[in-house]
């Protein structure tokens, strides 16, 4: 298929934003928007880096490359509206694969009524798909890490180590029944958007989205804010069929496998149960896991008290570019 063929087979019929004054079609997208911030953002997934084959079928590819920037959006205090798809597709690569990632990225946009409003198309020799979502946020509403204060509760959505458990699973072939959940968690996963956005009327919330594991994102919420995060181990939540595994992988997974696209966050004690009503609102698991202090010991880091100790818990996600 031609490029400009290609580019005419995904071009949408119409556009459910009205922000969208000129879409695919010409050299660049106009949006127009008056009330909101907008929140750009972009992420980058490469085969046999973010996914390969054997774990990743083409619609997953697409499926999980929009929920990434959308996780990202929600970790902003934001409402996702369109997004601009730029890939790098291989001679091996069909165009009916390519067009399973784009229906992908469509199943996942139709849930929150987002737009495709452009990008680009080149040859290459690996697959690599770019995307860039745009979203908006009531003005001087977004949400930062820097907010963290001494006091407040430290907070996850969901369960942690689902995708990890997921993706061994795939590695291991075990895609029996009681696979499916987490299989389905790893390639299929839910951005936390209703949520944060039912959450608006809270002025304080310190965000982040856990994309690398919580090892990660508590470190930077704790070097953003200048706080110290105590997180306790016991009370992070996790699956229950996750116990059955060793405390070693338990550990890890948990820690430091990342991909759930939950929410990690702090906010003030007095705030507690209106996020909790929330949490309920939107069918949405929340746990408090910790507190922020302010201490000269503490600050900048995050902290894990585990089996009775409390020992400074390092970054351990994966990191691009690391040596």
């Amino acid at each position: 298929m031609e490029e400009f063929d290609f580019i005419q087979s995904i071009k949408p019929k119409y556009y459910r934003q009205s922000s969208v004054i000129k879409g695919i079609g010409d050299d660049a997208a106009i949006l127009r928007h008056t009330n909101n911030d907008i929140i750009m953002t972009m992420d980058t997934m490469v085969e046999n880096i973010h996914f390969n084959e054997m774990t990743t079928a083409p619609f997953h590819i697409g499926y999980r490359a929009l929920a990434a920037n959308i996780s990202d959006i929600a970790a902003m205090g934001g409402k996702p509206v369109s997004y601009l798809v730029s890939i790098t597709v291989p001679d091996r690569w069909s165009a009916e694969e390519l067009q399973e990632i784009y229906q992908g990225m469509t199943a996942l946009a139709n849930a929150y009524h987002m737009d495709l409003i452009g990008g680009d198309t080149v040859s290459g020799e690996h697959l690599s798909l770019s995307i860039t979502v745009l979203g908006t946020v009531n003005n001087g509403k977004a949400r930062y890490r820097n907010t963290a204060r001494e006091h407040d509760i430290i907070f996850v959505t969901g369960t942690l180590g689902d995708s990890a458990y997921g993706l061994h699973l795939l590695l291991n072939e075990q895609d029996d029944a009681a696979s499916q959940y987490f299989i389905h968690r790893h390639q299929m996963p839910s951005p936390r958007v209703s949520f944060i956005n039912q959450a608006r009327p809270i002025e304080r919330m310190a965000l982040n989205d856990v994309s690398d594991g919580i090892a990660n994102e508590a470190n930077e919420i704790a070097a953003a804010s200048d706080k110290g995060m105590l997180l306790d181990f016991d009370r992070i939540p996790y699956h229950d069929l996750l116990a059955k595994n060793s405390p070693d992988n338990l550990y890890q997974w948990i820690l430091s496998g990342g991909e759930d696209f939950e929410l990690i966050g702090t906010v003030p004690p007095e705030d507690w149960d209106r996020l909790m009503e929330y949490a309920k609102l939107t069918d949405t698991k929340l746990t408090s896991i910790g507190k922020v202090v302010d201490n000269e010991k503490f600050n900048g880091k995050a902290w894990l008290r585990y089996q009775g100790q409390l020992k400074i818990l390092d970054k351990s996600g994966y990191t691009h570019l690391k040596r």
